[in-house]
């Protein structure tokens, strides 16, 4: 196991949030994240569609995960989302997380989430902050 994978590891098991609702890693590399989460009873509010809080949560666990395969450790400074299609009960989503531009301190970050082998969720833009410490 490479440095970078362990370090996803290690801050996975520490993500309370993200074991809660349900979230998974399926992949990690350097600048990018692909997750997954399963749209439960729960999560679907008055329209009986998926909450738009839950997806953006897990669009911005995918910024955190793909901002921190580095060696540093980064928290996020803003973000902002489309919702573009409803998300229903009983679908996966599917988070890819991608850099978009880095510099020392900061970095932006795409995220689009879709539901496996369906269509486009939902569109994520965010930037983070580059702390002095390792994860």
């Amino acid at each position: 196991m490479n440095d970078q994978n362990r370090m996803i590891e290690e801050l996975y098991a520490r993500d309370k949030a993200a074991h809660q609702l349900g979230i998974r890693v399926l992949k990690s590399a350097p600048g990018e994240a692909t997750l997954s989460m399963r749209v439960v009873e729960w999560m679907t509010q008055g329209h009986n569609i998926c909450h738009g809080g839950f997806i953006f949560s897990l669009a911005d666990t995918a910024m955190a995960y793909a901002s921190n395969s580095g060696d540093l450790a980064h928290v996020a400074l803003n973000a902002n989302i489309d919702f573009l299609n409803p998300a229903r009960e009983g679908q996966e989503l599917i988070a890819l997380a991608t850099e978009a531009n880095s510099t020392r301190k900061t970095g932006m970050y795409k995220v689009s989430v879709t539901v496996k082998d369906g269509p486009l969720i939902a569109e994520f833009r965010g930037r983070t902050y580059g702390l002095s410490r390792k994860i």
